[in-house]
């Protein structure tokens, strides 16, 4: 009886020294991984283990981005703590599948004079780093507190966009719910921008080999006047007034996609007393742009808007100018588009040839899209 008391009272204390120093072991193999990354370097603060519960969280974890030609680090993502932990509602339905939650993650895509920052790498190599730290297959992802920042060094003024109070959930990613739907996943994603308000909304299958989903995006009430830095740095104008909307919807299905933008700005006014001190040549610039502007401007919405429609597959993309022109001219001097989703795409009209096309000139001038009624 002693003999068998020694023996599990020596298990316990592995147990518990395992327990007590395996943190510190993961922790130690994850930041050494994370120093050796190619084009990166990281840095994991802290990492708690819960055995019972199947979870672990990790804190204060950033990863840069390595300038290869100078040997300087930019920042490309930190996040405040990760949970990682066992979807247990899934384990009901026979499914062991993994939740990811991030607590103030901070994304920032660079753009720098030696290294171009690549946005479909970046984004494929942060799949991958998920991957790589959650040993299961992720079904629910959730962000709350976050932003994500778009910086250009390379033009005057320096450019920081960045969306704010940023919120994404990701929910049936390995489908476990329901096979017999086709687009069990749902993405749902909210933040603001500039005195504005993002909405995005997504239904896909994320197991599909080929991309299939169908979203709509808008962008509401966004104050230009916060966005002048970004209106200098890239048109040479400032405005004094206005509030800019974006609305989109795409769709995708068997390797190709259908879709449109439209963008509206109201209430636009260029000239103003923050132009007193440019030179002569910039408020000439200015004073042309405002005329522009006026001259586009429906004159009852006091909108300035287009809609750009978009057709093809992932090697090659048609974007019609020429509707998009015949939008823009319409909106001034026939109707005003309406501000607003016009639930015109969905995965069913991917394939259809008919859906877009026009028709006669007078049709295209009277009869395209949602309009408001006069």
């Amino acid at each position: 009886m002693k003999k068998k008391y020694k023996v599990l009272l020596s298990v316990l204390i592995l147990l518990v020294t395992i327990r007590i120093f395996l943190p510190y072991v993961l922790l130690h193999y994850a930041n050494k991984s994370l120093s050796h990354l190619k084009g990166y370097y990281g840095h994991i603060e802290d990492l708690d283990l819960s055995i019972l519960t199947g979870a672990y969280s990790i804190q204060n974890m950033y990863l840069n981005k390595k300038d290869t030609v100078y040997r300087k680090q930019y920042e490309f993502f930190k996040v405040k703590e990760v949970k990682l932990s066992i979807e247990w509602s899934s384990i009901i339905k026979g499914k062991l599948v993994g939740e990811l939650k991030f607590d103030s993650p901070v994304l920032i895509f660079t753009k720098d004079k030696v290294e171009l920052s690549d946005l479909k790498n970046d984004t494929v190599f942060f799949r991958k780093l998920l991957k790589d730290v959650m040993p299961l297959k992720v079904n629910k992802f959730e962000a709350f507190k976050g932003e994500i920042h778009y910086v250009d060094n390379t033009v005057r003024p320096k450019l920081d966009i960045v969306l704010t109070e940023t919120y994404m959930l990701a929910t049936n990613l390995t489908n476990v719910i329901d096979h017999n739907i086709d687009l069990p996943s749902k993405v749902k994603a909210t933040a603001k921008v500039y005195g504005g308000q993002l909405n995005f909304n997504m239904k896909l299958n994320a197991m599909d080999v080929k991309p299939k989903f169908d979203l709509n995006m808008e962008v509401k009430n966004t104050n230009l006047v916060l966005l002048n830095d970004f209106l200098q740095a890239y048109g040479r104008f400032d405005v004094n007034r206005g509030t800019f909307g974006l609305y989109a919807e795409i769709a995708s299905k068997d390797g190709q996609f259908k879709g449109y933008v439209k963008p509206i700005i109201k209430d636009l006014d260029v000239i103003g007393p923050q132009d007193r001190q440019d030179n002569f040549f910039n408020r000439a610039y200015e004073h042309i742009v405002g005329t522009a502007g006026v001259l586009l401007k429906n004159p009852k919405e006091q909108q300035i808007a287009t809609k750009v429609m978009m057709v093809g597959d992932y090697g090659n993309t048609k974007v019609k100018t020429i509707d998009a022109i015949w939008e823009v001219l319409r909106n001034a001097f026939i109707q005003a588009l309406v501000p607003g989703i016009d639930n015109e795409i969905n995965i069913n009209s991917v394939n259809d040839e008919n859906n877009g096309k026009k028709g006669t000139f007078l049709k295209r001038i009277f009869k395209t899209g949602k309009w408001k009624k006069k």
